[in-house]
């Protein structure tokens, strides 16, 4: 889509692809959520992009909406950019990048879900690696920020993994119950210490035309 250079951002690697999630691309996933793909043990956030949501169609609907509503949102404060994990060609789940005051503190945090038939293969560390290769290298954060339940082993292996540290904890809700959260925290000299050389970043320019980095 040439009049949204966005839509043109890519990050590989050797194992997978970080692919803008245009309208065409999103289709393709679509059956992944129809599917209920993407539900995890321990359940995920409630979220406004409303997995629980029983009803396949209305599940579908609802995803799209959150994510239409997402690429509209563009301002200091915030900003999202969605990715498609594309495997072989094949999506197999989701890459979110957000801003969070990034023109001010320069930090990003990050959102994503793999399906459940592509899960336990090293995908989610290295689509979380792509993630950060983008942040730093290509959009010159200063740190990054996560967050997981306290039972959710692989979200916050990933990070522990990945070099991030500790940085207390939080509330949320899942499923409309509180549950405690991990917060966890990456400085850009952390990430110094362990960034890849085999990953590409493509098209980043249109990320610095179009968003509010600085």
């Amino acid at each position: 889509m040439n009049s949204y250079p966005l839509f043109g951002v890519r990050v590989s690697t050797p194992v997978l692809e970080l692919r803008a999630a245009t309208d065409d691309v999103l289709d393709r996933l679509s059956g992944l959520v129809r599917a209920g793909k993407m539900h995890a043990d321990p359940s995920p956030y409630d979220d406004p992009i409303s997995f629980y949501e029983p009803d396949p169609d209305l599940r579908v609907a609802k995803w799209l909406r959150s994510m239409w509503r997402g690429r509209g949102t563009v301002d200091a404060e915030k900003w999202r950019l969605y990715f498609a994990v594309m495997v072989d060609d094949e999506p197999i789940g989701m890459q979110d990048l957000c801003g969070v005051h990034f023109s001010t503190f320069g930090t990003v945090t990050s959102f994503s879900w793999l399906s459940s038939d592509h899960r336990a293969r090293g995908y989610g560390q290295e689509m979380r690696t792509a993630m950060l290769h983008l942040a730093f290298e290509g959009l010159g954060a200063k740190e990054a920020t996560s967050d997981a339940f306290v039972d959710n082993q692989g979200s916050n292996a990933i990070s522990r993994n990945l070099g991030y540290e500790p940085d207390g904890a939080d509330w949320a809700t899942r499923e409309g119950e509180p549950a405690l959260l991990n917060r966890w925290r990456l400085t850009r000299s952390a990430w110094e210490k362990q960034r890849r050389d085999d990953i590409e970043l493509h098209n980043v320019d249109a990320c610095h035309a179009f968003l509010p980095l600085t």
